[in-house]
């Protein structure tokens, strides 16, 4: 292992990218390897010893590619399988969950959302973090049902997702939520739409920051930050149409390598 090799991400398709916003902006001198599994996405209707052969797949596709630390930039995968990518590999394994403690420390009204895959909100792991964080708090949980696809299509803007969206927050503006948990990466880019839609009173909040933190703290600890000052090479692969991923990231304007790839 040395401190020039890449860090790598994979997700259930495009959304992790905002994940990798994150870690880029925090970590600029990092390289970094991105897998966008959409050929199987969404992963959230999937059962979980199927969450957990994909994570698989991918984690070992990355380990093969050299990275020297693994972001699983997808919140059904970490909270159905990364308790078994990190029995199971040795490099540092870093997961993201929904923000649910500091909504819940913060809000006002004790009334949060939390919008989210069927298997983030179902796993074992989500139920614990709910659970030791929503004392007197209300929960409203709502499953995002049909928004990962319209992402993976690129329609994210359309009138069809402002539909959806309208539908699925209604339940949360009825119980008078003051913040709003983003629980899955695909969601962030959903942030001028739920701008639109929702009060200036609601607070929305991801994982995004803290994933950026985490891997920058287990990097420091493992003396595997990158001290080169060679431009960093971001590679980044979809295993179904390439071209969404790389409208998504403004691939051409970013100087950002974007290819098909089979996994």
């Amino acid at each position: 292992m040395n401190n020039s090799q890449p860090i790598g991400f994979f997700d259930s398709g495009i959304g992790g990218t905002s994940i990798w916003r994150e870690v880029h902006q925090l970590l600029p001198k990092e390289n970094s390897i991105y897998l966008a599994d959409s050929k199987n996405a969404p992963y959230g209707e999937k059962p979980v010893d199927e969450i957990i052969a994909l994570s698989k797949k991918n984690t070992e596709k990355l380990l093969e590619m050299g990275c020297k630390i693994i972001v699983v930039a997808c919140n059904t995968a970490t909270t159905n399988a990364v308790k078994y990518l990190r029995a199971n590999y040795e490099v540092p394994i870093i997961g993201i969950e929904p923000a649910i403690k500091p909504a819940a420390l913060s809000s006002q009204t004790k009334t949060i959302g939390i919008l989210a895959t069927k298997g983030t909100l179902s796993s074992e792991l989500f139920s614990k973090t709910s659970e030791l964080y929503s004392k007197n708090i209300n929960i409203i949980e709502v499953i995002g049902t049909g928004l990962v696809q319209l992402i993976e299509e690129g329609e994210q803007n359309s009138p069809e997702m402002d539909v959806m969206l309208r539908t699925l927050l209604k339940p949360m503006l009825t119980a008078q939520i003051d913040y709003l948990v983003l629980g899955c990466s695909h969601y962030p880019y959903l942030l001028p739409k739920l701008k639109e839609i929702l009060p200036q009173s609601i607070t929305i909040i991801d994982s995004g920051e803290a994933v950026a933190r985490q891997t920058k703290i287990i990097l420091e600890k493992s003396n595997l930050l990158n001290k080169s000052n060679l431009k960093p090479v971001h590679k980044f692969y979809s295993n179904a149409d390439h071209k969404v991923l790389a409208r998504l990231i403004n691939a051409k304007k970013n100087n950002l390598e974007v290819s098909y790839l089979d996994f």
